[in-house]
């Protein structure tokens, strides 16, 4: 199951590995055993640290869990980890010997103070993209916390308890039976969702003064990436506040305009914008939101964490989320019916009639593709045309499944308490409200600027979006802003990393105008 240059790879990673590292199989009659065992067996070949051993359980899947020094991690795995989940389990071995990136001491003190006994599931697909973020942070969480287990389960695997839980989105995750969340979820909202859950430990809210820099960049896509390594190597002390690195990036699947990599994909490019920010001395706080900022001279930035610190000059560059539709029965049926991801959540509505609300780009490449998996897709634009490329729309048109409404308003999504069953409608034309029945409803209808803890501190436009000038200036001084949270035009990756630069460039130059 592993080539060669896979071993050998491997090989270089687990060389660090000092604690004995043990991959324990249950037993099971299951045809794909012997797969499992080869897999876990190819990954023990690497490493004299890395060993495979019965478990004496039984199970009717293929499973194993990891131990290490001779103790259990908290970490299960039911069905066999390849696809986009060998990562997961390759991450999960060094960081049950506590090497590769954990969170930073911060939010593992928060990771422990989660009320326990803690006991949850995630149900994954290995075609799913955004599932091994899911199952990664899980695993940490496992790891870091005394009394943590988290199983992954292969939904192929267990058919009878997605369909008892009403699963028809991944990655799931499931609390003592419960579903509390389903999609791609940043660390420190899941976080949140288990406290929310489970209760959290009391802890004295301490301020922690993180010190004064020169700039202070908030976001950690490509435009901020690009912002602090241009003023870094200005010779300006900077800081790097982000939930993730990568941003929104992270979620992007083929990226083949990025001019001189004829093709890469998002969380590819985010690692390389990782790695280049490591070769600069910028100081990151990663897994941390901002929850306000007081302009002034320096601006002061305090953070959820309760961290807290102020900088001569700002960089806004905290992009764009998934726009929701906010309508009735959207957050309702998260997860059963509602999507926002057609490559992860697709699979699930093979067979079956599903509607796509959006008739720009995102939404007409997502009916084509869902076009070949599911039986009947509906694309619904609340405008009298769709916005997307002409070649899309064509595409789309030719399609003999995939049916066209403009003039569209969704109204709500309608579900019988377990699932989506049908989509409301009003005809912008005849103000008529219209149903049709249906499975499922993936929401397709654009970016939403993260702009909502500027409120009121700097101008916005009507959207959300950062009023900036030509040089990524915002309305107040010592404040600029970069990408796709701005009102600068065209949201591209390559058009965010210029931006991002030319932000930091500004900066810099107001600063050697004001003598700084």
């Amino acid at each position: 199951m592993l080539d060669n240059d896979m071993k050998e790879q491997l090989k270089q990673v687990f060389g660090a590995l000092e604690s004995e590292i043990t991959l324990r199989y249950d037993d099971t009659t299951h045809a794909d055993q012997s797969q499992l065992l080869e897999l876990i067996e190819g990954v023990a070949e690497t490493s004299p640290k890395v060993l495979v051993a019965k478990s004496g359980r039984k199970s009717p899947m293929p499973a194993f869990r990891i131990e290490a020094g001779g103790k259990p991690t908290g970490i299960l795995f039911q069905g066999i980890p390849g696809g986009h989940e060998f990562t997961s389990l390759i991450l999960a071995i060094l960081n049950a010997d506590k090497k590769g990136k954990l969170p930073d001491e911060t939010i593992q003190d928060r990771i422990r103070r989660i009320q326990g006994p803690v006991r949850l599931k995630t149900y994954i697909s290995l075609t799913c993209e955004n599932c091994p973020d899911v199952v990664q942070a899980l695993n940490q969480m496992a790891i870091l916390h005394p009394d943590f287990e988290h199983t992954m389960v292969d939904g192929q695997y267990a058919q009878d308890e997605i369909a008892a839980l009403n699963i028809q989105g991944v990655p799931s995750v499931v609390v003592d039976g419960k579903l509390i969340h389903s999609g791609r979820i940043a660390l420190i909202d899941l976080i949140a969702k288990l406290e929310g859950s489970l209760g959290s430990k009391p802890a004295e809210y301490k301020e922690v003064e993180l010190g004064h820099f020169d700039v202070a960049v908030i976001g950690g896509g490509p435009a901020g990436a690009s912002a602090a390594i241009y003023t870094v190597r200005k010779g300006l002390k900077t800081v790097l506040i982000a939930e993730k690195f990568g941003g929104q990036v992270q979620e992007t699947k083929g990226i083949e305009n990025l001019i001189s990599v004829p093709y890469t994909e998002g969380p590819e490019l985010s690692a390389k914008l990782a790695e280049h920010l490591a070769a600069y001395p910028v100081k990151k706080l990663e897994h941390r939101r901002v929850k306000r900022v007081i302009p002034g001279a320096p601006h002061r930035v305090e953070l959820e964490s309760g961290e807290k610190l102020t900088a001569e000059n700002l960089i806004i560059t905290t992009g764009a989320k998934w726009r929701e539709l906010g309508v009735p029965g959207e957050k309702e049926y998260l997860g059963r019916g509602v999507a926002f991801c057609p490559h992860c959540d697709g699979p699930y509505y093979k067979g079956k009639k599903v509607a796509v609300v959006g008739g720009g780009n995102s939404g007409v490449e997502a009916a084509i593709d869902l076009a070949g998996i599911v039986k009947e897709v509906v694309l619904f634009e609340y405008n009298d045309a769709l916005k997307a490329d002409q070649i899309l729309v064509d595409k789309a048109r030719s399609l003999p499944n995939v049916s066209i409404v403009t003039s569209a308003k969704t109204a709500q999504v309608l579900g019988d308490g377990q699932k989506v069953v049908a989509l409301e409608y009003q005809n912008r034309k005849t103000e008529k409200l219209e149903r049709v029945d249906l499975d499922g409803v993936f929401v397709q209808i654009g970016l939403l600027p993260n702009s909502s803890f500027l409120k009121g501190v700097v101008e916005l436009s009507p959207f959300g979006e950062i009023v900036v000038d030509p040089k990524g200036r915002t309305s107040v001084p010592g404040i600029y802003a970069a990408g796709d949270v701005t009102t600068t035009p065209y949201k591209q990756i390559i058009i965010s990393m210029g931006e991002g630069a030319k932000a930091a460039l500004a900066a810099f130059e107001d600063r050697m105008k004001k003598g700084a």
